[in-house]
C-alpha cells in the first residue's frame, strides 16, 4: 500500500463475505458505491471537490478490491454489503450516513435502504434498474474472458451497454481508476444479468421515508434516463435532477457540476449550482 493511501476497514457481510472500504476527508460521514467494471478508485477524479466537505468511505464492492466474493451471485448479497458498510460506519460515528449510488451501484444502495435505517439521505445517479444488453452480449462476454481478453469486456460494457461515447471512454481509460476496472473484468456478465433479471416493484419503496436525489445525464440513454424517472416516481420525497451536456460518466467529465450537485442536496440547500436545470427545465 501506498505511503499516502489510509488504511483499509472491512466488515462481515451477512454472507461471511468481507467488504472492504477506506475513508478520507472530513465532516460528515458518505459511503460511496461504484457501478459495474469499478472499484474504491473510481472516485479519485471528483475525490478532491468532497474530501474538504464529507468524510468519504469508498466501497470496493464484492469481488473486487480489497473485498472477498463468495461461490454463488446475487443483486440481494451486494444489498446486504451495503447495508453492512452503512451500519457500521454509522455505529463508529454514532449517527445516520449519506450514501451515494452509481449505476449498478446505485441499484444496490437503493435496495440496501429497505435494510437498514441508518442512512439519512440516498444519492442515486443514473440506477440501472432496467438494464438489457444487446442479443448475445452476455455469451460473447464470457467468450472474451475465456481468452483473456479482459479490457474488451470492459470497452465493450460501458460503451454497448452504459452507452458511454468513445469521448468520454478516453477519459475513462486515461483516468488512474481504469486499471481496477479490468481487473473487475469477471464481475461483469454476472451483474449485467442480476440486472435483466430484476423487476422493479415501485410499491416496495413507498414506505421509504427518506429525501432521495435522482442524478441523471441530459446525454445519457433513454433507457438510463427512463429507469432514473421510473424510481424517482416510485420514492416519496425523490427529487430528478438533470445533469446539462453529460452522460453516464459525469463524476469523470464534470466533476466541478457533479459534485456542486451532490453537496448541494447532501446540505439540503435552496439553490442550485450554476448551469443546473430540474427535470421540468426550471431553475430551482
Amino acid at each position: 500500500m501506498d505511503a499516502h493511501e489510509p488504511p483499509l476497514v472491512s466488515v462481515t457481510s451477512r454472507d461471511g463475505t468481507p467488504i472492504a472500504w477506506e475513508s478520507r476527508g472530513r465532516g460528515p460521514a458518505l459511503v460511496l458505491v461504484h457501478g459495474t467494471t469499478a472499484d474504491r478508485t473510481r472516485w479519485r477524479t471528483v475525490r478532491p471537490l468532497l474530501e474538504p466537505h464529507v468524510t468519504m468511505h469508498a466501497v470496493d464492492r464484492r469481488g473486487r478490491g480489497a473485498s472477498g466474493d463468495a461461490g454463488s451471485y446475487a443483486l440481494e448479497r451486494e444489498a446486504e454489503d451495503v447495508a453492512a458498510v452503512v451500519e457500521a460506519v454509522a455505529g463508529a460515528t454514532g449517527t445516520p450516513v449519506d450514501v451515494l449510488g452509481h449505476s449498478y451501484g446505485a441499484h444496490c444502495a437503493l435496495e440496501a435502504a429497505l435494510l437498514t435505517d441508518r442512512i439519512r439521505r440516498l444519492a442515486l445517479y443514473e440506477p440501472a434498474v432496467q438494464a438489457v444488453s444487446p442479443p448475445g452480449w452476455r455469451e460473447r462476454m464470457e467468450g472474451l474472458l475465456a481468452e483473456g481478453r479482459r479490457e474488451e469486456v470492459v470497452l465493450s460494457m460501458l460503451s454497448e451497454v452504459a452507452g458511454v461515447p468513445p469521448e468520454h471512454l478516453a477519459l475513462m481509460r486515461a483516468d488512474p481508476s481504469w486499471a481496477g476496472r479490468v481487473a473487475a473484468a469477471h464481475t461483469v456478465v454476472r451483474e449485467t444479468r442480476a440486472e435483466e433479471e430484476y423487476r422493479f416493484d415501485g410499491a416496495r419503496f413507498a414506505g421509504l421515508g427518506i429525501p432521495v436525489l435522482l442524478m441523471a445525464g441530459t446525454e445519457s440513454s433513454p433507457e438510463l434516463a427512463a429507469a432514473s424517472r421510473l424510481v424517482a416516481g416510485a420514492l416519496p420525497g425523490a427529487r430528478v435532477v438533470e445533469l446539462p451536456g453529460q452522460g453516464h460518466v459525469a463524476m469523470t467529465t464534470a466533476p466541478e457540476l457533479f459534485a456542486g450537485v451532490l453537496l448541494d442536496f447532501l446540505r439540503a440547500r435552496q439553490q442550485e449550482p450554476a448551469g443546473v436545470r430540474d427535470a421540468a427545465g426550471a431553475p430551482t
